[in-house]
């Protein structure tokens, strides 16, 4: 069962999605049993900014008591045996954000993608935060490609449907962007996150909102608050 939290935005630094970064301690450590409970931070999205890895270090180490590695590849080659060990001491991923496009063509360029895809196949719980959350559907709202400019791109396919990150700050845009198109959406706003199991919607996280919008009729977005019917 692939298990991922989808984290819509918020700033690790400023300590925004600390609720969320909770949950995904607790999720670790019961995966890692007697052992340390370690995460590994993937940077691509970022370009590898190593700033970046610090602060998740900070939080993750200095908080919440984990120990976490780093997966490098921009800008070098990478030892593809000692990245695989980096992958298989995981209790989790963790995929920062950044620009999405150019995360998918290293991660292909790397050979990173082939073990995200064993780790998300084995059942490993990844997290991300915006490009990170987004990646793994059909379809993404992003500005990879020129800052503020937002369209929809291809993503890994690997989640139906679409997805939208920071939806509390392009509410406008992606509303029009879903009622033109007329399809269904997921947004996610800043320090929110969605846990989804196989795909399928468990529970929201953190104190945001997740939104389900719907601009099939063609005349106005449709939007319902998305949480999880209590057991």
């Amino acid at each position: 069962m692939s298990r991922l939290v989808l984290i819509g935005g918020g700033e690790l630094k400023s300590r925004d999605t600390l609720s969320i970064d909770e949950y995904i301690a607790v999720q670790a450590r019961a995966a890692a049993g007697e052992r340390r409970a370690c995460g590994l931070f993937l940077p691509t999205a970022s370009h590898d900014c190593m700033p970046y890895y610090n602060t998740f270090h900070k939080v993750y180490t200095g908080i919440f008591g984990l120990k976490t590695d780093v997966a490098l590849t921009v800008g070098r080659e990478v030892d593809a045996e000692k990245m695989r060990a980096k992958f298989e001491r995981a209790d989790f991923l963790y995929v920062g954000g950044g620009n999405t496009v150019y995360m998918l063509d290293e991660w292909r360029r790397s050979g990173l993608l082939q073990l995200v895809r064993e780790a998300f196949e084995r059942n490993v719980l990844i997290a991300g935060l915006s490009a990170g959350a987004i990646c793994w559907f059909e379809q993404m709202y992003s500005d990879s490609v020129a800052e503020g400019e937002y369209h929809i791109f291809p993503g890994l396919g690997w989640i139906k449907g679409k997805i939208s990150p920071h939806y509390d700050e392009r509410t406008l845009d992606f509303d029009q962007t879903v009622l033109y198109n007329r399809f269904c959406a997921w947004g996610l706003e800043n320090s929110a996150a969605l846990v989804m199991h196989d795909g399928d919607p468990k529970c929201t996280l953190g104190s945001g909102r997740v939104w389900v919008l719907d601009g099939t009729n063609g005349v106005s977005v449709q939007k319902t608050e998305w949480k999880a019917d209590p057991a």
